[in-house]
């Protein structure tokens, strides 16, 4: 077996990107090897084993302790929020190249730890930002609004110069000649981009996981997933290995890394944030006519979110084709003095197709009652729409709409086996024709049109309920390759409503329930599914002890601003302005 495997082309491609990506982090900057946890495991193994092989093992620390840091760097990489930040450059208080060497180099041990990475751009974000640097004194302004912030972007979006490789060696050493769209809005703002990110193969799981460059690990505890598709921004955002994350969302890939690792994502309404110039293994125009997924950030924080919205909204259809004229006003306008009426919040409990594990409808009613008590904020309950049910799987279909074989003949063409998730779940099919392809476009408007209805409250035509919160999933943060129903994420896409996660708490002690089972009748197979998550025969639920509890915030159609203003408030209710992640 292992003779053969060595045999496939995949491999030596693998072997050759590793060192690559080995030889881009200085010397200066590599962990002792007493200092890596145990379970740094080859890139196959990662990939084989399932989570029982690690663990519990939290390396939220390490940065800290390591000693590669200067008190500086740590300052620099864990005092600042975004605005603060960019102040300190535009203000002569920090260098740009202090800053994104500082950032560099937390990256650099987030990936040691993690594999959060794939295109470490570390040397050319220095020299970036010494230009910068340079730009300031000689003229004594700023490159941009975001003058100097040092973020990061999903492996997908093209970076000219590098591979967007999406975790397929049919697509490595093959470097994109133009960036994406949101990359060249990025650099007119005065952000430098410090790495791209890890991705599942074929990005169409929710474990970031490849054969190209192994698993990447949630430094909360390795024994959880740290979510797809977007997972290493997720881990390198936690890290504090970049300011702002930028990744893609078609079935939950912003939201469900931030659930994982206990920071916020931001999944905007189509047209807001640049999609174009990305690498996606499939039928190019495919998004046009079926599920068209999102550009959107991931940050430690709702203000870092709503700072470079801020900057991007307004000035997204300068730069891509797919976006429409955007205002976002900044800096937000207290609730209070904003609206002359309560700002009216419903919770929506469950999606009427899987019932959500106890510790999730918990933290809901948690929430609700955080709520109640904030004043100029109304809360009301939503009742589940009929059609709610119907949106995951109709998502589903919109997504398959092609036979798959663009993306199995790169996976194949290399030797490449399907990741362990997906073996079973992905295989060439049959794609629609056009009369089966309109008939579920116009199911999806029929869909559209009845959970209007929702934001109403079933009474008349005039806006009642300004925003919903419900569950990012109906379970906790799982085990590796365990996440199960995709519905609370992906209808949302279908539906193109914003949404975004919000970190609540740490799943504690009382939320075990040990020895209590779920009394409430099984809805279907994706509820049965679910409930192995919970069952005391399937899983030891200790596993989710510290895990963070999340909550989805979701707003109507292009009310992408009142949904920051909406996770402004859920946020301050909940945490009373801490940060949930310092407590994980």
């Amino acid at each position: 077996m292992a003779s053969q495997q060595q045999q496939q082309p995949y491999v030596a491609v693998a072997e050759r990107k590793q060192a690559e990506l080995a030889a881009a982090i200085p010397t200066e900057w590599r962990l002792p090897a007493h200092i890596i946890p145990a379970g740094m495991l080859s890139i196959a193994e990662s990939i084989t084993e399932g989570p029982k092989q690690y663990r519990r093992v939290n390396v939220m620390e390490i940065p800290r302790t390591c000693g590669l840091l200067s008190s500086k760097e740590l300052e620099i990489t864990e005092k600042y929020d975004v605005r603060g930040l960019v102040a300190a450059m535009t203000e002569g208080k920090l260098k740009a190249e202090e800053v994104v060497r500082g950032f560099c180099k937390r990256a650099a041990i987030a990936q040691q730890l993690t594999r959060c990475l794939t295109e470490p751009l570390f040397d050319r974000a220095i020299r970036r930002a010494q230009e910068l640097d340079d730009h300031l004194q000689r003229t004594g302004n700023p490159v941009g609004p975001l003058h100097g912030l040092p973020v990061s972007v999903k492996d997908s979006f093209h970076v000219e110069g590098v591979d967007s490789s999406i975790g397929l060696s049919a697509l490595a050493f093959k470097p994109t000649k133009v960036n994406a769209d949101l990359v060249n809005l990025l650099q007119s703002l005065g952000a430098i981009i410090i790495a791209k990110t890890n991705v599942p193969q074929t990005l169409a799981t929710l474990d970031s996981c490849n054969h190209l460059f192994g698993r990447t690990l949630n430094p909360l505890n390795r024994q959880w997933t740290a979510g797809g598709s977007t997972g290493g921004e997720g881990a390198l955002l936690a890290m504090c290995g970049s300011m702002v994350g930028f990744g893609t969302d078609i079935g939950g890939s912003i939201r469900v890394p931030a659930m994982c690792q206990g920071i916020y994502g931001f999944k905007p309404s189509q047209g807001r944030v640049p999609f174009g110039g990305q690498e996606s293994g499939q039928l190019a125009g495919k998004g046009r006519i079926a599920l068209q997924a999102v550009a959107g950030p991931l940050a430690r924080s709702v203000a870092d979110l709503a700072a470079v919205m801020a900057e991007i909204v307004p000035r997204a259809e300068l730069f891509g084709e797919d976006c429409i004229p955007g205002y976002w006003p900044a800096p937000s306008v207290p609730i209070s003095l904003a609206r002359p009426r309560n700002f009216t919040i419903g919770i929506l409990k469950t999606d009427g197709l899987v019932t959500p594990l106890p510790p999730i409808t918990r933290i809901l009613d948690e929430v609700a009652q955080h709520l109640r008590h904030t004043p100029g904020v109304e809360v009301v309950e939503i009742p589940v729409p009929p059609v709610l049910s119907k949106c995951q799987g109709l998502a589903g279909r919109l997504m398959g709409v092609d036979d798959g074989s663009t993306m199995l003949d790169l996976v194949e063409g290399q030797g490449e086996a399907l990741i362990p998730w997906l073996q079973g779940r992905m295989k060439r099919s049959k794609a629609l024709t056009i009369d089966q392809l309109a008939q579920l476009q116009a199911r999806r408007a029929e869909v559209e049109k009845e959970m209007l209805k929702m934001w109403t409250l079933n009474a008349g035509h005039t806006r009642r309920v300004d925003a919903i919160v419900c569950p990012v999933a109906p379970h906790p943060v799982p085990e590796l390759d365990r996440y199960n129903a995709v519905g609370y994420t992906s209808t949302f896409v279908m539906l193109d409503y914003p949404a975004g996660t919000v970190p609540v708490r740490p799943f504690a002690e009382s939320d075990l329930e040990l020895g209590k089972t779920m009394d409430v009748p099984t809805l279907g197979s994706w509820d049965k599914a679910n409930r192995k998550l919970w069952d005391e025969k399937t899983v030891d639920r200790h596993v989710y002890l510290d895990s963070p509890l999340s909550v989805q915030v979701v707003t109507p159609k292009l009310h992408d601003y009142e949904l920051s203003q909406a996770m402004e408030i859920i946020d301050r209710a909940v945490q009373g302005g801490r940060s949930p992640i310092a407590k994980l």
